[in-house]
């Protein structure tokens, strides 16, 4: 399995882009948002986590290994959880793919059906059986943004950013809340070492 790739970005098509790497040229197929985040980038080097996933069925007598790509890893443990809905494969959640990941994991938190059901390719029972698997997989990631300050400008989350959105909920707010909390005590710029100066700065800023 090939877990990443890194090389010269060459092309980027509607669905796909090509990575020279080495003496090789990777076609790595990505979601419409990453594509996005590519375009400016032809020529430049740049690093994609991958997933190797197999199209076609034996039925039909061809199949084809192929890639895809993403920019951060959440982006990929999140692709992961989404294909593993029934009825979501890879295809599908890779067209559905159009929001940032932190926007699509709030509108699974709250149950945002309407929403969901509105993004290419899934429709009305789809969204729903999204909602009903994965709504409590989804805290990490739609912390996402409130993360960036802690990890260098990558997507990811901090366990202080998790253990202080965890205090929040168990304090009485709303998911929902707790995330626009945390939100912008980061935006300040400050850095927090642990939970306790993190909720330190929000109740300060509340107030």
């Amino acid at each position: 399995m090939i877990s990443a790739i890194a090389g010269k970005l060459s092309h980027v098509d509607e669905t796909s882009v090509t990575i020279q790497a080495g003496p090789f040229d990777y076609e790595v197929f990505v979601g419409d948002f990453t594509r996005r985040q590519l375009q400016p980038k032809i020529n430049e080097e740049v690093r994609l986590h991958t997933l190797d996933y197999i199209e076609g069925n034996t039925a039909g007598g061809r199949l084809t290994p192929r890639l895809i790509g993403f920019l951060t890893l959440p982006e990929r443990q999140f692709f992961d959880l989404f294909c593993s809905v029934d009825g979501v494969g890879a295809k599908k959640a890779l067209r559905a793919m159009v929001r940032p990941v932190r926007e699509l994991a709030v509108l699974i938190e709250e149950q945002d059906s309407k929403a969901l059901s509105a993004l290419p390719g899934i429709g009305p029972a789809t969204s729903e059986r999204i909602i009903a698997k994965l709504r409590r997989k989804m805290p990490r990631f739609a912390l996402m943004v409130a993360g960036d300050e802690f990890s260098g400008g990558a997507a990811e989350t901090s366990p202080v950013i998790e253990e202080t959105y965890e205090a929040l909920v168990m304090l009485g707010h709303s998911e929902a809340d707790a995330r626009q909390l945390i939100d912008d005590a980061v935006a300040s710029g400050k850095k927090f070492k642990d939970t306790e100066s993190l909720l330190t700065a929000i109740y300060q800023k509340s107030k």
